[in-house]
């Protein structure tokens, strides 16, 4: 038995790779999001919820500078012919230090403006220093995503581990020195700087020069013209909530939905990173369209990643109050409730994560482009007309309406890449349904009190 076990991971085949580099995936996932809680546990008896909120606001702006410039290097060079070329890599590499170089400066330029729009003048001094993380991280090396592109991520793994206890390590001890939130912008450098220097030093691959290839140029634009808009759109899909939540409510209530938000966003965060970093590789190296043999093997692949994922969310959705009751002091407890109705209101999204990556290995990034669009239409749209409606759980419902709206576009782009399997998607939607109508029954008693508080 451990041998048959030992020879499925071993070896240089596919199938070794991407069994290997998942159990490599879930396994950093799992450290990395117990370093982040433990450390997140800490910094709420250290911080105030204010200071959550406020950093939640210096983020949401940063990782919209971030997804309102992607060109897709890095999906670039997953799927494209010239992935190992070294004349292509520079000329990515280029590209992407340049874009961190312009990141930088228009995080200073909008500092003012974003401090007027939200009334919080500290994101005048936050956004120009936290911005500088964008620069560093320009000058990150290609060797990551050519180590990607192999389903190599043995010591990609560990580098990220490293940064990961860099930054939640930082971030309490300048929390515990200073009691303030530069705690928080602050680690977000150091890890960056961290990430910089491992992974130049330790990682294998030639060194990244300036390099201005028109050929290469013309494919990473011509391929990331319709990246650049759907990372657009993607942000306004991931973040719309924060956006529209962060305007409406008070500081110290969008820090409680943070924190429910983050205990209940650990599943859909671990099947987004499976998906990124495994699912691209395999779909070129065996394509869906090519034999019924290949769609099956696909199939057992999407059993095996949205079944654990789906118990792991409905976990979520049935422990969340507790979870918050247990880890959390008074001050968060409305966070309980939060967690449970973002669990629930995920399932459906689950069910269907391993579907758009197809579009990028095949090197459709417009069709993939027309299913961000959509998703953030609809996210906008129904988290808008929930908070105007009912507030807080408004926008909650809002949330997972957007998901259910979203599943005919994504029917279409599954189907036009050939990899649609209705089976699996009707199997874990009755169990998902099932799972949240569970967890809802156990946790209604902190469902009624969020309502009844009217937030």
């Amino acid at each position: 038995m451990s041998t048959a076990i030992w020879q499925r991971f071993s070896g240089s085949s596919l199938s070794a790779r991407a069994l290997r580099s998942s159990v490599l995936t879930v396994g950093s996932f799992g450290f990395s999001q117990a370093l982040r809680l433990g450390g997140n546990l800490i910094l709420t008896r250290l911080l105030f919820p204010e200071a959550f909120g406020l950093m939640a606001l210096v983020s949401v702006f940063l990782m919209g500078l971030v997804q309102f410039s992607d060109v897709g290097v890095t999906p670039a060079i997953l799927q494209s012919k010239r992935g190992d070329d070294r004349d292509f890599l520079d000329t990515a590499w280029t590209l992407q230090v340049l874009r961190g170089i312009g990141l930088w400066l228009t995080a200073c330029a909008l500092a003012w403006p974003m401090a007027q729009i939200y009334d919080e003048p500290q994101l005048m001094q936050f956004l120009p220093v936290a911005g500088l993380a964008l620069l560093i991280a320009g000058f990150r090396p290609t060797r990551m995503d050519t180590a990607n592109r192999h389903l190599m991520l043995g010591r990609v793994t560990l580098l990220e581990l490293g940064t990961q206890t860099v930054g939640v390590g930082s971030a309490v001890l300048l929390a515990w020195a200073t009691g303030s939130v530069w705690a928080l912008v602050v680690s977000g450098l150091l890890s960056t700087l961290f990430e910089l220097i491992a992974n130049s030093l330790l990682l294998a691959g030639g060194r990244n020069r300036f390099r201005w290839e028109p050929e290469a140029r013309a494919e990473l634009v011509n391929f990331g013209k319709w990246i650049f808009l759907s990372t657009v759109c993607g942000f306004f899909f991931s973040q719309g909530d924060k956006l529209l939540i962060g305007k409406y409510l008070s500081l110290e209530r969008f820090g409680v939905y943070n924190i429910g938000y983050f205990l209940a966003s650990f599943p859909m965060l671990l099947g987004g990173m499976v998906t990124r970093k495994i699912l691209i590789p395999i779909y070129r190296e065996t394509p869906p369209r090519k034999s019924r043999e290949n769609f099956l093997r696909l199939r057992k692949m999407r059993f095996a990643v949205t079944g654990p994922l789906l118990v792991l969310v409905a976990s979520f959705a049935v422990s969340g109050h507790w979870l918050v009751d247990l880890m959390y002091d008074e001050r968060y407890l409305a966070a309980g409730a939060v967690t449970v109705i973002i669990a629930c209101m995920q399932m459906p999204q689950i069910v269907v994560q391993t579907y758009d990556q197809a579009a990028l290995a095949a090197g459709d990034s417009r069709s993939f482009f027309v299913l961000a669009l959509a998703r953030a239409v609809l996210m906008i749209g129904c988290i808008l007309v929930g908070l105007e409606t009912y507030g807080l759980i408004g926008a909650l419902l809002g949330y997972g309406a957007a998901f259910l709206l979203s599943y005919p576009v994504v029917v279409w782009l599954a189907r036009r890449m050939g990899v649609w399997d209705p089976l699996h998607d009707l199997c874990f939607a009755l169990l998902g349904a099932a799972l949240a109508l569970l967890a809802a029954a156990l946790n209604w008693p902190a469902i009624s009190a969020l309502v009844a508080s009217g937030a």
